[in-house]
């Protein structure tokens, strides 16, 4: 079937004229002015002027967890541990049985009051139900005393007031949502992907492995099927290249954590944290287990990566690369097109073996602009002169390393017009994108991390796959403004996924 989307603004490098393009199956036929179309085409879309780009990749995300946290119990905009504790009561009271309460997203780092709710204290609020609440972070949770099982208790991370880190939260994270049936999961997933769509996302990296998500969980969110945002899975295991394969996913990558986080004082840090002398986080991997780690993914032809926020855990990681060089030469360990996720805190020294390396940064523009500056999180956790120096996104661009931009939602929610903002809005000058480099890596550089060369530009010829915005602004001023339009339409490979 051909159809003619024409009457619009097409942002293609093949003719700045273009304001039409022709599609025939998957693929982009041709484009040009409406003057100049070819005939023959079976449905014709008049564009009313509309906006038509390249459609979104989100490079990091969780799909379960963001559907239930877009149908659920949503705590980014509690201002207190009082807002929490109500929030959890309302929710608790609308729930049937002995459901368990799960909830995400709160954030005491802006609290004037930064205590958080106690686990007697969430005893109370849900009702005598067992109670989970991801941080913001997700690596951090505050849980009642029904989930402190003795398993948590010999955990690292534990502590008796319910706010649990590390292995400690891995524990009652599993538990938590080992009370949610497959059928839940599966609707969850299928509510973040329309979800997507809608935000004129046409592929997303779901990041899943041991402490994230289980091996079902996971192979479920490959398989949702047309008319949904193409799904590219990393499983995050270590040493699990071969499993990898097995289930679906195109690497070892995504949630292989090297670190934590900031905000939960669990990443890995060179130096104390500012609000924590005498920690500087932990990390979870060897040099040694890295490197084999890579050798497995060159062996076995998958991406390998690794979540790395702090200095230290980086530190960590680019030694593994550089021992899996030694082993298997630097051009293999390149043409795998490695990655590293986060990538928060990196000298000049770090980011040159990410040129050296050829690694991928899948890094979240939303991080700095949430928690960035002389009075954020990261000034909490780092001190103002550190903090400035976290998310260089622009000193990685401006010596050629590849950006995947992504939301780590829930983390951060789906937002791809905002995260292109936070990338030209980076709270240090030195770090801001130009515009045109914010959207290609929030495009196409979604596509190359996931070896996928020929998407992310509308050329004639190419895939079929885009978004028509509800404006008829050229991006430049769409990127560069302060609304983000609405998706029109959303297809991929030919296919509308979305459409108002």
């Amino acid at each position: 079937m051909k159809t003619l989307y024409r009457g619009g603004l097409v942002h293609t490098p093949a003719d700045p004229s273009a304001t039409a393009l022709l599609v025939d199956g998957g693929r982009m036929s041709w484009l040009g002015p409406d003057a100049d179309a070819p005939g023959g085409a079976d449905r014709v879309v008049d564009l009313e002027g509309a906006l038509v780009t390249p459609a979104f990749v989100d490079a990091h995300v969780h799909l379960s967890a963001t559907g239930l946290t877009l149908q659920g119990l949503d705590l980014s905009g509690a201002a207190s541990a009082v807002e929490v504790l109500d929030a959890v009561a309302a929710h608790a009271a609308a729930l049937p049985g002995d459901a368990v309460v799960i909830g995400h997203g709160w954030d005491e780092s802006g609290w004037a009051d930064q205590r958080t709710p106690s686990a007697a204290q969430l005893d109370r609020a849900g009702g005598g139900r067992r109670v989970y609440l991801s941080r913001t972070c997700v690596h951090a949770a505050l849980v009642s005393t029904a989930l402190l099982s003795d398993e948590a208790r010999v955990a690292a991370g534990y502590d008796d007031g319910g706010w649990l880190r590390r292995d400690a939260h891995h524990v009652v994270r599993e538990a938590a949502y080992g009370s949610i049936t497959s059928a839940q999961l599966g609707a969850a997933q299928r509510a973040a992907l329309r979800h997507a769509a809608a935000l004129g996302i046409a592929a997303v990296h779901e990041c899943g492995g041991p402490g994230t998500s289980g091996e079902d969980d996971f192979v479920a969110a490959l398989g949702h099927g047309p008319r949904l945002p193409r799904v590219f899975g990393l499983w995050g295991e270590i040493g699990a290249a071969a499993k990898a394969r097995e289930l679906g996913a195109i690497g070892a990558a995504g949630d292989l954590y090297a670190d934590g986080a900031l905000g939960a004082r669990t990443a890995h840090l060179r130096a104390d944290y500012g609000d924590e002398p005498g920690s500087c986080g932990h990390g979870y991997l060897t040099v040694e287990q890295v490197t084999e780690h890579l050798v497995g993914c060159v062996g076995h032809g998958v991406q390998g990566g690794f979540h790395a926020i702090g200095d230290r855990a980086v530190d960590t990681v680019l030694a593994g690369f550089a021992g899996a060089a030694a082993r298997v030469g630097v051009e293999r360990l390149r043409a795998g097109r490695h990655r590293v996720e986060h990538a928060e805190l990196l000298d000049r020294a770090a980011i040159a073996r990410f040129v050296e390396f050829g690694i991928v940064a899948s890094v979240q523009p939303a991080f700095d602009r949430l928690w960035g500056g002389g009075h954020g999180m990261y000034a909490q956790r780092l001190g103002a002169g550190r903090a400035l120096a976290a998310n260089p996104i622009g000193s990685m661009a401006g010596v050629g390393v590849l950006l995947a931009f992504g939301s780590d939602s829930p983390v951060t929610p789906l937002d791809p017009w905002g995260g292109c903002r936070a990338a030209m809005r980076h709270h240090n000058p030195v770090q801001r994108l130009g515009g045109k480099a914010a959207f290609a890596a929030h495009t196409r550089g979604g596509w190359r991390a996931a070896g996928v060369d020929d998407e992310g530009v509308l050329n004639p010829g190419g895939s079929a796959t885009f978004t028509v915005w509800e404006t008829s602004e050229r991006l430049g001023g769409v990127v560069g403004g302060e609304v983000s339009p609405a998706a029109r339409t959303t297809v991929l490979g030919g296919v509308e996924i979305h459409t108002t």
